[in-house]
């Protein structure tokens, strides 16, 4: 019996040294896939962190996990890093691969880029994933289990993958890479957006304000332009995309709050774009002026929440509703939005898809 045990004890022995470089082997070529990815995508994604807010080392993590080191199918022949499926508003062309299902419509991209820019889109603007963006872009941890928590992903240790990721190859490093003023040089990355410096940012900010920040009502603090409205004490009056409103009470018309603010009622209703048989209800949204052609600066888009109107939209972010129509190359203001179509807040960039 001793002498069997000595035996068996040896062979596992032999067969833990042989297996030992074959794991080595296999962790070193890893490593190199993993390196290769960061030298080649790690201007990119610096790029969309200065222009979207999400953090470099989360973007580059993702994109590490989701496309195999830039090796699976979706990657090599779509140039889709982040597995995006194409939903009702996509236009572009498709690639099909096996998922939950087989042969669903996945995405496909001109270049890496646009898939990383799709990416970084669908985060800021999909109301499930704005909180993230209140997160420091420096706390990678938050970001990682942000994510898990708002459902981008069913595996049960996607946030601990994610952080393994970026402690493993110290991707943080890219979070700290600060914005500077723009400089002559072009990027390593190529396709859109090239000619541009890692350190670019809109108006030489490190990142963009959260989107609920931008789009959260604040305190007006202005007075009414002469010939619009008077300032009521009697109420406070707040503000989205600098124009001002009220939370309408209980019981209230557009003929009460037009005296109340010195407007006339007709005035009043062209600004909030109703009907005169309108009824108001109790915390609905009443501009007081007129709303404006496009949404604040850094809110490109907005993804739709299943139910929502074009209308609720353009109450939303104070954008006339006949400039969210014209943006959106739509003939009716009725037309029916889908869960998760994509709305352009702003005009869109000559030779740019709209993507997410």
């Amino acid at each position: 019996m001793k002498k069997t045990f000595i035996i068996a004890a040896a062979l596992i022995s032999i067969a833990a040294i042989s297996a030992a470089p074959a794991a080595s082997a296999a962790k070193t070529a890893t490593d190199d896939k993993a390196q290769s990815y960061i030298a080649k995508y790690s201007t990119i994604a610096v790029e969309e962190m200065n222009r979207s807010g999400v953090p470099a080392s989360i973007t580059l993590a993702q994109g590490m996990l989701e496309s195999g080191y830039g090796y699976g199918t979706l990657a090599t022949k779509g140039n889709n890093h982040f597995g995006i499926k194409c939903h009702a508003d996509w236009s572009g062309p498709t690639i099909r691969h096996d998922d939950d299902r087989k042969a669903e419509c996945f995405r496909k991209y001109s270049s890496a880029q646009d898939s990383f820019r799709d990416h970084s889109d669908y985060l800021r603007y999909k109301e499930r994933y704005q909180s993230l963006f209140d997160y420091d872009v420096l706390d990678y941890k938050s970001w990682a289990y942000g994510l898990k928590k708002a459902g981008y992903a069913t595996n049960p240790q996607y946030a601990e993958r994610l952080i393994e990721l970026i402690e493993r190859y110290d991707l943080s490093r890219y979070d700290r890479v600060q914005a500077k003023a723009k400089v002559k040089g072009k990027s390593a990355g190529k396709g859109k957006g090239a000619g541009k410096t890692a350190a670019d940012a809109e108006d030489g900010k490190a990142v963009p304000e959260s989107p609920s920040q931008l789009a959260r009502p604040r305190r007006f603090t202005g007075s009414g332009n002469a010939g619009t409205f008077a300032v009521s004490l009697e109420r406070e009056v707040m503000q989205v995309n600098g124009v001002p409103f009220i939370y309408a009470r209980a019981g209230e018309s557009f003929e009460s709050i037009a005296r109340l603010y010195n407007l006339f009622p007709k005035e009043l209703m062209r600004y909030n774009e109703v009907g005169f048989d309108t009824r108001i209800r109790a915390g609905q949204v009443i501009y007081l002026q007129r709303k404006k052609s496009c949404a604040a600066k850094g809110l490109q888009k907005h993804v739709c929440s299943e139910g929502e109107s074009l209308y609720d939209i353009s109450q939303k972010y104070a954008i006339r509703l006949k400039s969210l129509m014209q943006m959106n190359g739509f003939s009716d203001a009725y037309h029916e939005l889908k869960e998760d179509d994509s709305i352009l807040l702003q005009k869109p960039s000559r030779g740019r898809q709209s993507g997410k």
